[in-house]
């Protein structure tokens, strides 16, 4: 199916909203959290999980390449851009409610949203992840884990929605086989339309005070002024992604408008103008450097797109 082609079948999905839900040659930077990269040649985002799964189907008969992202917290599109469709899961798809002591949260609902939820009801069990970008699909996605804790600890299960948009059904997190910033759905290219957070009764003043303490450890200690993806590369086994880098001499060093962070060398930061491809030669430069120091081969966490 050519592009005109597909663009009109999901104009036809989306009908009166068409022109918010779809973007022709999207720029993505304005859509993810580095604010770099290219264009997408579309760009959908769908209000609601039927509406998903029937831009799913017309995605996957087409033939064309297409990928799902939420917030844009853990990725980066080639200044080349994106010759595909990227679906953006986000309004429509972030609602939160409160059942026993789970909250249930469309895939889309931003991190920040969901900790504010588990404390207007007095849950504990969600703190540590209170600062982390993003949504809480991306969050279920990609394992995120902060100060000693991780989403399989809380996560009681994931509504599924197969890549082709036929099929539906309900996983526990064990069935996800939750990994450090990995799960089986990097396989399935399954779409997760909401995450069952399992959590318990708190005291909501201590609840605050631990997302308030934990805000401002992350303020003190990470770039949170500058665009970022976060922690740019995995933690190796046995060691710290930072430490490797600051111990081979990088920190603060610069690639056009990006640079490995002086706060902490794990972050690579947009000073401001950077493109996609400085960012890369930046992290590709920072691997080759921390090989020769220590024989550790960095991954990246961030996912590059393009």
């Amino acid at each position: 199916m050519k592009i005109d082609e597909l663009k009109k079948a999901l104009t036809d999905l989306a009908g009166d909203a068409a022109a918010e839900i779809i973007v022709e040659d999207a720029p993505m930077a304005e859509y993810t959290s580095f604010r770099a990269g290219g264009k997408a040649r579309l760009m959908v985002s769908p209000r609601d999980a039927e509406q998903l799964k029937d831009m799913l189907r017309v995605l996957s008969e087409s033939g064309c390449r297409y990928m799902i992202f939420g917030n844009g917290s853990n990725i980066l599109v080639k200044d080349s851009g994106y010759d595909g469709v990227m679906v953006r899961i986000g309004k429509g798809l972030d609602n939160i409610r409160r059942e026993g002591e789970n909250l249930i949260c469309g895939s889309g609902a931003l991190m920040s949203a969901v900790a504010r939820a588990a404390l207007e009801e007095s849950l504990t069990g969600f703190e540590f992840a209170s600062g982390i970008p993003g949504s809480i699909g991306g969050a279920v996605f990609m394992n995120a884990g902060a100060y000693g804790g991780e989403l399989r600890d809380i996560l009681a299960g994931a509504r599924l929605i197969s890549k082709d948009g036929k099929n539906e059904r309900y996983v526990t997190g064990r069935e996800l086989d939750m990994g450090y910033r990995h799960t089986i759905l990097h396989e399935t290219g399954d779409v997760v339309v909401e995450a069952e957070l399992k959590l318990r009764k708190g005291d909501q003043k201590e609840i605050k005070e631990e997302m308030s303490q934990l805000m401002k450890r992350r303020n003190s200690k990470q770039p949170v002024n500058f665009p970022s993806a976060g922690s740019f590369f995995k933690r190796p086994e046995g060691y710290f992604a930072g430490k490797l880098i600051q111990d081979a001499g990088l920190k603060g060093l610069v690639v056009g408008g990006a640079q490995v962070s002086e706060l902490h060398s794990g972050f690579i930061i947009n000073k401001g103008g950077a493109t996609a491809s400085d960012i890369l030669q930046l992290a590709e430069i920072i691997q080759a450097r921390v090989y020769d120091e220590s024989g550790v081969r960095l991954e990246m966490e961030v996912r590059i797109i393009g």
